[in-house]
C-alpha cells in the first residue's frame, strides 16, 4: 500500500481479513434452516444476505479494480434515485444467486474476499475514491472513507446473519468499534437540516467498554464532528446501547420503534434528531 504521512481516521484494512475469516468459519457451521433463516433485513433470508456480500465483491472488483461500469439503466438525478437504483440491483442479484448453493456461494466468496481485499490495500488512502459516501453527504470522498464504508457493509452483513441464527455477534472493540465510528461521520449530514445557532453542540454516547462518544457542533455555516472542550457541555446529549445502535442507523430498526429505549438529556427536540441517521444507501 502506497505510504503517506498523514494519520488516517479510521483504520479498518486490517479488519477485512479477520471479518472474512469469521463469515466463513460461521457459514461451514451453519444447517440448512439456518441458511433459510430470516433476517432483520426484512425481505432478505440469510442465503440471501451472503449472496449481498458476495455481490459486493465482485461489485468492488469490476467498478475499482477493473473500471468497470455498468450504465445504470434509470435515470439518477436525486439522493431517493440512486438509493432507488443500488436496491433494485441488490434485489436483482438476490433473486438471482437463490439458484447457487451454500457450498459454492462460500467458496466464491473466498476467492473474491482476498483479491478484494488485496486491491484496497492497493489504494492511496488520501486519493480520490470511485464514489464518494453519499449518506454522509459527499459526492467525493478519500479512498479511506470508502474503505471504511466497505467494512461496515461487511460488518452490518455479518452482524444481521449471527443475529439471525443466534451466534455470537460482532460487539467487540476490534471489530464494532470503527464500525460505529464509521457510521457516526453521518452526523453531520443529518443534522445539516436541523436549525440552530452557532454554537450549539449534540452529544451521542453509545454505552459499554465497545462504544464511544461522539460531538457534534454548529458552527456559522454548518454542523461538525469535533471533541467540545471542557468549558462547553452539550445542548442535547443521547444514549444508545451499542445492539440497538447497529440496528438503527441501518435502518434495522426505526426511530419509532427504538424512542422509549434511548436516554435523552437536554434539549429533547435538538438530540433525538440523531435518531434520524441512516449510514447506508437505504
Amino acid at each position: 500500500m502506497i505510504t503517506t504521512d498523514r494519520t488516517i481516521p479510521i483504520q479498518t484494512l486490517h479488519l477485512f481479513p479477520i471479518l472474512d475469516r469469521m463469515l466463513l468459519d460461521l457459514l461451514v457451521s451453519l444447517s440448512d434452516d439456518d441458511w433459510n433463516a430470516p433476517t432483520i433485513a426484512k425481505l432478505w433470508t440469510v442465503k440471501d444476505i451472503v449472496a449481498h456480500l458476495l455481490d459486493g465483491n465482485l461489485k468492488g472488483l469490476s467498478t475499482s479494480r477493473d473500471h468497470y461500469k455498468a450504465t445504470p439503466n434509470q435515470h439518477i438525478h436525486y439522493y431517493a434515485d440512486l438509493v432507488s437504483y443500488i436496491n433494485s440491483q441488490n434485489h436483482q442479484w438476490t433473486d438471482a444467486s437463490r439458484r447457487l448453493s451454500p457450498r459454492l456461494l462460500m467458496e466464491l466468496l473466498e476467492f473474491t474476499g482476498r483479491q478484494y481485499a488485496d486491491h484496497l490495500f492497493s489504494l492511496d488512502p488520501w486519493e480520490q475514491a470511485i464514489y464518494g459516501v453519499a449518506w454522509a453527504g459527499q459526492e467525493n470522498s478519500a479512498n479511506w472513507f470508502h474503505i471504511a464504508r466497505e467494512y461496515t457493509e461487511k460488518f452490518l452483513h455479518q452482524q444481521q446473519i449471527r443475529d439471525a441464527v443466534n451466534k455470537p455477534g460482532l460487539i467487540t472493540k476490534e471489530l464494532f468499534y470503527p464500525f460505529i465510528d464509521t457510521l457516526m461521520q453521518g452526523l453531520p449530514y443529518t443534522y445539516s437540516t436541523v436549525d440552530a445557532g452557532p454554537g450549539t453542540a449534540v452529544s451521542v454516547i453509545v454505552s459499554g467498554e465497545v462504544g464511544g462518544q461522539w460531538d457534534i457542533k454548529k458552527y456559522e455555516k454548518e454542523w461538525i464532528l469535533t471533541s467540545l472542550q471542557e468549558e462547553q457541555s452539550a445542548d442535547a446529549t443521547i444514549t444508545i446501547d451499542p445492539d440497538l445502535a447497529w440496528k438503527l442507523f441501518s435502518k434495522s430498526k426505526s426511530y419509532d420503534e427504538v424512542l422509549g429505549e434511548v436516554n435523552c438529556q437536554g434539549n429533547e427536540a435538538l438530540g433525538l434528531a440523531a435518531l434520524r441517521m441512516v449510514s447506508v444507501m437505504a
